[in-house]
């Protein structure tokens, strides 16, 4: 009786075909660089920025899990495993810092997160073209104002002693408020510090992306009796939806930063409990008491925080129909 079973294929034959592809592939990539060569020209600066001052330095998280040592260096410090993870979560100011910080954030995405959009909203309504250039002059130059200038302007006007406006209520004979000082006052002094510093450059991703709906929607909405109200909502809003829900993203996952020199600048004695936070912590324990393991160990702790809630809110953000980051 004869065997049924078909010889097998020699491996060759059935890589040749593969092996074709693959080259044929890699000869199209070379191409497609060759093509472009002047953009990844122009492009190599920044992917280079990346590598050295992004990538690099990440080996240097390891040093969260080790009793790091400037003298025993980098590679012969001992390892201590998760040590100064439960040495941190330990911390009576554990708890404090967390709320800090949280608050500060939350404060920031209820109140600061959606100013910009309104602005775009409404400089998008302006249609005098030089009356929207000089309106987004004034409220972008704050921008460009460091920290240390923002918090001095603070102090010209707010300090109990000297400022501008307790100096006007002593003028007019009312009681003086210590703005500075009163820890019921602080987040919400940061709150207002963010919002004259960067609403006005918020506006610039919203402008760009209201600038590309496309204008047959407005006229297609006019005809149909749409006011500006109705158009804003029914047709820009939708336009941009994306681009919010992809910021807003973005924004949940700094969710455990916080400016650092701004708190820094503004903290004080008198309002130490409310305003130290994770930042102002690991400049503590890092920069001034040289505990450089302890305090990386801090910043990987909210590095993985911020890189699990952007996944998280980008899967709601997939769950509700939207696109997300990735």
């Amino acid at each position: 009786m004869k065997s049924s079973i078909t010889p097998d294929v020699p491996m060759p034959a059935l890589n040749k075909p593969a092996k074709a592809a693959n080259k044929s592939t890699l000869r199209q990539r070379w191409s497609a660089i060759k093509r472009d060569r002047m953009l990844y020209l122009i492009a190599s600066p920044m992917l280079l920025f990346f590598l050295l001052f992004k990538y690099v330095p990440m080996w240097g998280v390891l040093i969260a899990f080790k009793d790091y040592s400037p003298f025993a260096g980098f590679m012969h410090s001992p390892w201590v495993g998760l040590q100064h993870f439960q040495r941190f979560f330990g911390e009576d100011s554990f708890f404090l810092l967390l709320r800090n910080t949280l608050a500060i954030n939350l404060l920031n995405l209820v109140f600061f997160f959606p100013l910009p959009i309104l602005l775009s909203l409404m400089l998008n309504e302006v249609k005098l073209e030089w009356v929207k250039r000089i309106i987004q002059s004034i409220i972008y130059l704050p921008h460009f104002l460091s920290w240390v200038i923002i918090v001095g302007i603070t102090y010209l006007m707010l300090s109990t002693s000297s400022g501008f406006i307790n100096k006007l209520l002593d003028a007019v004979g009312l009681d003086k408020i210590e703005f500075l000082t009163n820890p019921n006052m602080f987040w919400g002094l940061l709150t207002l510090q963010s919002i004259w510093k960067e609403v006005g450059w918020g506006t610039v991703i919203f402008l760009a992306a209201i600038a590309s709906v496309d204008t047959q929607l407005f006229e297609a909405a006019r005809i149909d009796g749409a006011g500006r109200i109705r158009q804003i909502w029914h047709v820009t809003l939708p336009a941009i939806r994306n681009v919010i829900i992809i910021l807003l993203i973005l924004r949940v996952g700094h969710m455990m930063d916080v400016g650092f020199e701004q708190v820094y600048l503004m903290m004080n004695g008198a309002v130490s409990e409310v305003a130290d936070v994770f930042d102002t912590y690991v400049y503590r324990s890092g920069i001034q008491q040289a505990q450089f393991s302890y305090s990386t160990a801090v910043g990987l702790f909210k590095s993985i925080v911020g890189v699990v809630l952007v996944v998280i809110t980008n899967r709601l953000a997939k769950k509700f129909g939207e696109e997300g980051i990735y």
